[in-house]
């Protein structure tokens, strides 16, 4: 299993499935290390093994101290005591009982006389003939290579797991009593377990066990016994190949089922990163993410997410695309007929075809000018929209504040027009008034808080587009009303005018970019065609919704357009 690496380096495993694969072995592995240690189950065993030879020792003991035992009688002594009796082992008779109670166990049996001497050892065969002494040699090398050398790696373990160093050695020193026969002979039993060096130099358990032997509670000697730990080893080495067996067929099983998890996450991850670097290094749109949401997991909203980021790419582009077209289109209509009134003026002599043709440039130009303001405020739109961080808003005072602004503004103009009458024609008056500007209303419930998250600003500048929309619709002393109302968790802004309304069908093709449908009378190039683009946009960055429709009175006709703008409440 090979993975795409970072400059298109082939790796043979996935980093992730070894992370996986080690994680999952090495906690099998330390379960398995901790059962393998089983010390207190060798201290178990080696205290049942320990009791087991005390009582094989006291039986002994008491047998010798029964049937080897010599009587001997005592003179009086010449400072007046009178004889008696005293007890004593004996050799001749000890010899042939210790071989034979030694012939039904395993242990080596010696017995030592009150003085420390050893009377007789179950090893050491004395005849008229001499002595003989026996000793176990090492069994012969059994099972094939591969099996002696797994039994000699575990051998050389054995002193580690658990640790033996802290045993005492085991030396037989000539002359020297053993510390065990020393306490047994002070009429205590006593028990040592310690490490002796086997065949090979590998370590070994050695217990002893030495009880004293008693006659009517005097102690005539000591009966040592001694037994190797070949039964524990061997009874903890079948707990650990058992243990081994399990943790292989274990250890098989974690690795199956680390290959299977880990290729459940690495492989569809791997598919994800390929099929976005075939999307990132393609020229078309052929290459798409694998849509893997039905797997109901992280990686398949992964997935989704990464379908649905695609396709938010994608649509900005394609919007991108359409704005510079658009933006194109748009700026070669003011530039041809530049081109054509310029080229027109200098071959026209007569000083009033000239003066029109300076007119329409200099139109042409402000109007230029104007549609490459708001198509620069469209493009920084998008990029404050994405950055900025919302705060609370409330709708109803942005309404009002809106509403008593136009209205300053509109009494202003009233003034100054009022102004202008009062003034006699020969001074520059008009000596007759004007139309009545249309007038903003607001309408929002007393008291109650219409609170929305966004930006402050661009908030304003979209109700500001709405509001310039319905006041350039509507006529003299006509009426703009705003209109907010909480609805659930929402809060729906309507902005009606009294104009002739929105032509049939066009009720969305209004909020495209540079689309224009004035109303009739109006100077050609005064608007851009982009205020209701940039409400939609406005709108969409706050999650919320716009649309228009036009409203009828009974008799069907239209009586103006409304434009409704849904926001989520905070």
């Amino acid at each position: 299993m090979s993975t795409l690496g970072r400059g298109g380096t082939r790796r043979r495993v996935s980093p992730l499935t070894l992370r996986i694969l080690a994680v999952n072995v090495l906690a099998l592995v330390l379960l398995m290390a901790g059962l393998l240690y089983l010390g207190r189950y060798q201290d178990r065993l080696i205290q049942a093994e320990t009791e087991a030879l005390e009582t094989e020792a006291r039986i002994f003991a008491s047998a010798l101290g029964e049937g080897a035992v010599n009587r001997i009688l005592t003179a009086p002594s010449p400072t007046g005591d009178e004889g008696g009796e005293r007890f004593e082992l004996a050799p001749e008779l000890a010899r042939p009982m210790i071989r034979r109670l030694a012939e039904a166990t395993a242990t080596r049996t010696r017995l030592y006389d009150i003085d420390g001497r050893m009377l007789s050892d179950s090893r050491v065969l004395v005849g008229s003939q001499g002595r003989i002494e026996i000793r176990e040699l090492p069994s012969p090398p059994a099972g094939d290579p591969l099996s002696r050398a797994i039994n000699d790696l575990y051998t050389r373990l054995i002193d580690v797991v658990p640790s033996r160093e802290g045993l005492p050695v085991y030396r037989e020193q000539p002359g020297e009593p053993n510390p065990d026969v020393e306490r047994a002979l002070g009429g205590e039993a006593a028990a040592t377990v310690w490490r002796v060096d086997g065949a090979g130099g590998d370590p070994e358990l050695l217990l002893t066990v030495a009880v004293p032997v008693q006659r009517y509670r005097e102690v005539l000697g000591a009966v040592l016994l001694t037994r190797g730990g070949g039964e524990i080893d061997r009874a903890i080495r079948s707990v650990r190949f058992d243990i081994l067996r399990v943790f292989a067929v274990a250890l098989l099983v974690t690795v199956a089922l680390s290959f299977y998890l880990a290729g459940t996450i690495a492989r569809p991850i791997r598919r994800l990163a390929q099929a976005a670097d075939r999307l990132r290094t393609s020229h078309g749109r052929h290459a798409e993410i694998p849509d893997l949401t039905r797997r109901g997991d992280e990686i398949g909203e992964l997935s989704g997410v990464l379908r649905e980021m695609t396709d938010a790419l994608w649509t900005r582009m394609d919007a991108i695309e359409r704005f510079a077209a658009d933006v194109a289109h748009e700026i070669k209509n003011p530039l041809t007929s530049l081109r054509s009134a310029v080229e027109t003026a200098g071959r026209v002599s007569d000083p009033r075809h000239r003066d029109r043709l300076m007119a329409i440039i200099a139109d042409d130009v402000q109007r230029l000018d104007r549609l490459i303001s708001d198509i620069s405020n469209a493009s920084r739109l998008d990029a404050e929209l994405s950055r900025a961080e919302p705060e609370p808003v409330d709708i109803g005072l942005l309404l009002t504040m809106l509403a008593e602004l136009r209205q300053t503004v509109a009494e202003t103009v009233a003034e100054t027009v009022a102004e202008t009458v009062d003034e006699p024609v020969a001074a520059g008056g008009t000596g007759e008034a004007g139309p009545a500007p249309p007038r903003v209303v607001v309408d929002v419930p007393a008291g109650e808080r219409l609170v929305v998250p966004g930006l402050e600003g661009r908030l304003t500048q979209l109700f500001q587009n709405l509001i310039d929309n319905a006041l350039s619709f509507s006529p003299p002393g006509g009426l703009v009303r705003l209109t907010a109302r909480r609805n659930g968790r929402s809060v729906t802004v309507v902005v009606s005018d009294q104009g002739p309304g929105i032509p049939e069908g066009k009720e969305e093709a209004i909020f495209d970019r540079f689309y224009t449908e004035r109303p009739a009378g109006e100077k050609f190039g005064t608007h851009s065609g982009l205020g209701l683009s940039i409400v939609k946009q406005i709108v969409g960055a706050h999650n919320g919704s716009v649309f228009a429709q036009n409203r009828k009175i009974s008799d069907g006709s239209i009586n103006g357009a409304d434009f409704v703008v849904t926001l989520p409440l905070l």
